[in-house]
């Protein structure tokens, strides 16, 4: 065996080439029954990890947790072990009146008001996510029917902080359409290590509504938000399909 990664706590003999980024650990559980001959590799802090495939392509999915740093780590180990496409499936709260609860964000790039992208680079490097992964994700979606809006996100560090509803506020006015907390740093670390790399958020907060109600009726498993995780994986694990087939994009 090589030399064990010292976060993720697998080897690079463990390595598929795709890779699905959700942030919470028990979302694996949700998305092993998508998969075949699926295997749970190991669990350190908030890395969870499992590897199955999906219509023939060895995928595999890795928790990271919450915020941009271990978004950053992730992307940082799995690229020394090989993974050369991560799709983060997350959930956002939207900022825009029309984004309803249940729907999809695919992001075409990030706001970097987060600490760990610019911990890589100067800000006027965009955070935007690779083409081909961008298009496939788009195609799943438009096939699927699934509610989707296809726009900038932001991604920050904190809920909690006083100015924030005036920051929503803010961004919202500029056409942004949802806040995260890990897209930013998943564009900037996987544009700057060659790793292709794409965000499909599903939304569990409409615009100026409660964050804390809307969380909960998440996590306790409310319809609309977990028929958008659902969506939100099987687009995800679809464009991995796409890539691997089409010439041009195989890696």
């Amino acid at each position: 065996m090589s030399e064990i990664m010292p976060h993720l706590k697998l080897f690079k003999e463990q390595a598929a080439p795709f890779a699905l980024l959700p942030g919470d650990p028990e979302r694996l559980d949700r998305i092993a029954p998508y998969l075949e001959d699926v295997r749970e590799l190991a669990y350190n802090r908030e890395f969870r990890s499992l590897k199955g495939s999906f219509q023939g392509v060895e995928v595999m999915a890795v928790s990271t947790g919450i915020g941009g740093a271990s978004a950053a780590i992730a992307v940082e180990e799995l690229h020394r072990m090989g993974v050369r496409a991560m799709i983060r499936i997350g959930s956002c709260g939207a900022l825009k009146k029309g984004v309803s609860l249940g729907d999809l964000i695919i992001a075409n790039g990030a706001v970097r008001n987060d600490g760990a992208s610019s911990s890589y680079i100067d800000s006027a490097y965009p955070a935007v996510p690779d083409p081909q992964l961008f298009m496939a994700l788009m195609e799943g979606a438009i096939e699927s029917g699934v509610p989707y809006h296809a726009g900038i996100v932001r991604s920050h560090d904190s809920f909690y902080i006083d100015e924030e509803k005036e920051i929503c506020e803010y961004w919202s006015k500029k056409g942004v359409l949802g806040s995260d907390m890990e897209t930013a740093a998943l564009f900037v670390a996987g544009g700057l290590r060659g790793v292709k790399t794409a965000s499909i958020l599903n939304t569990v907060v409409q615009y100026e509504e409660s964050l804390e109600e809307n969380i909960n009726l998440y996590t306790g498993g409310e319809s609309a938000m977990m028929r958008g995780e659902q969506a939100e994986i099987l687009t995800a694990l679809q464009a991995f399909v796409r890539i691997s087939q089409n010439q041009e994009g195989r890696i």
